[in-house]
């Protein structure tokens, strides 16, 4: 693929560099180097690549001539995700996006500035993709459905059709939500639960943990030790 633009990755962490491959491997951006906070800078390279202060980035990097990513995932609730982004466009930066090649992303879908969609994602006919909003791989998200500013969705996560899920949310691995639900602003849902209903803003859902049977498996099915 041509590499028509260049690219700026904000982070420095295992996103950081998974951002790295993506960008250079399946999109139009030519990644230039790496930035991140000065109190958090603790090496000059990352991928052979300068890395630099954030807070001085646009002397290493203009503006005119870069796009910036801020591949951070769900800390402190998305909010430093978000507020990296944002200080990047108040700078003046152009925010990037990805979407994999191996997604199925359907003609209709609108999708916001500075996502981040993995392959094996599909996103279905008049789904709305607000700003921010990170897909990692392998998760559905059902017709009609919006999911909002700023949100992390993991991996198999099941959106069905007509849910609304807020801004700063998190969804966690194989998380399942039933259609026509609204998920209100900051929820986390934790991995593997599933949600019938809607919810109140900042609620938080563990996963159920797994308990012990005091069956063992060759009395439930009936086997042979």
């Amino acid at each position: 693929m041509s590499k028509t633009r260049k690219l700026v990755i904000v982070g420095d962490s295992a996103f950081a560099q998974i951002a790295y491959e993506y960008f250079t491997w399946d999109s139009e951006y030519e990644v230039a180097g790496f930035s991140v906070e000065a109190p958090f800078l603790k090496q000059s390279e990352l991928c052979g690549l300068p890395l630099v202060p954030f807070e001085t980035l646009e002397h290493y990097f203009p503006p005119a001539d870069h796009d910036v990513y801020a591949a951070v995932v769900y800390t402190q609730l998305n909010r430093l995700r978000a507020r990296l982004s944002g200080t990047a466009k108040q700078k003046g930066y152009k925010l990037a996006s990805y979407v994999s090649s191996k997604a199925f992303v359907w003609r209709n879908v609108r999708i916001g500035e500075h996502c981040f969609i993995f392959e094996n994602n599909v996103v279905q006919p008049f789904v709305c993709l607000g700003n921010d909003v990170v897909l990692w791989s392998g998760n559905h998200i059902g017709h009609h459905s919006s999911i909002g500013d700023h949100c992390f969705v993991s991996s198999h996560v099941v959106v069905s059709g007509f849910v609304e899920v807020g801004k700063y949310c998190f969804l966690g691995v194989n998380t399942t939500l039933v259609n026509n639900i609204k998920i209100a602003d900051d929820c986390w849902i934790g991995p593997a639960v599933v949600l019938t209903r809607d919810t109140k803003a900042g609620s938080l859902y563990k996963p159920v943990k797994a308990e012990l049977s005091p069956i063992s498996t060759y009395s439930y099915f009936k086997v042979a030790e």
